[in-house]
């Protein structure tokens, strides 16, 4: 059974971990609370970045409309960067306008036409699809547009039953990944002042 278009994806990628995660690849908490593709009690999901300015812009994402700053963060209690290399894999094409449009998904993602956020609803039957066909992994835009990222921005989700092509190769605390790290490049991609 084919659904949607697949692209090849591998290589390193990281993981936002809560620092006290003993095992940053584990998918249970996903697979409890659901996220974007897949929803709650289904199955779990490895969410990956492809770049660590995309784990940067995950962060920025968390934080908007709260009153502070990556800066005014206490760096031993948030995300550590976990390091991954992923063996190269077919996965579900939510990249480019095609792919999304071969599952019904908005050349606009993350934004629908309206310019508004497609819900987790419309996203989870697409992962449930893909899930079920069964393809390992989902290639795609990243959702946090708001804080600054690209259509060209990837993250990926692997499926819990396929976390095995996952190795971890480093850890990172969050002191050492991104404070003072990406700033000026953050606000020239968002087009906010230089202070």
């Amino acid at each position: 059974m084919a659904y949607g278009q697949t692209v090849r994806r591998g290589g390193a990628c990281n993981r936002l971990a809560e620092p006290h995660w003993a095992d940053p690849l584990d998918t249970s908490f996903s697979k409890q609370r659901g996220g974007r593709w897949n929803a709650p009690g289904s199955y779990g999901v490895l969410y990956l970045n492809m770049t660590e300015q995309m784990a940067r812009l995950q962060v920025e994402h968390k934080l908007a409309g709260h009153p502070y700053e990556i800066e005014d963060l206490d760096p031993a209690a948030q995300h550590d960067l976990v390091e991954v290399d992923v063996v190269e894999t077919d996965a579900l094409d939510l990249v480019s306008d095609a792919g999304l449009q071969a599952v019904g998904l908005p050349v606009s993602y993350p934004l629908d036409a309206a310019g508004q956020r497609v819900a987790h609803e419309q996203c989870h039957l697409v992962g449930q699809a893909a899930y079920d066909v069964p393809l390992p992994a989902i290639a795609c835009r990243s959702a946090a547009a708001d804080a600054g990222a690209a259509p060209t921005d990837e993250e990926r989700a692997v499926f819990d039953r396929d976390v095995g092509i996952v190795t971890q190769t480093g850890r990172r605390p969050f002191a050492d990944w991104s404070l003072g790290l990406g700033t000026d490049l953050d606000r020239s991609r968002a087009g906010a002042p230089d202070h």
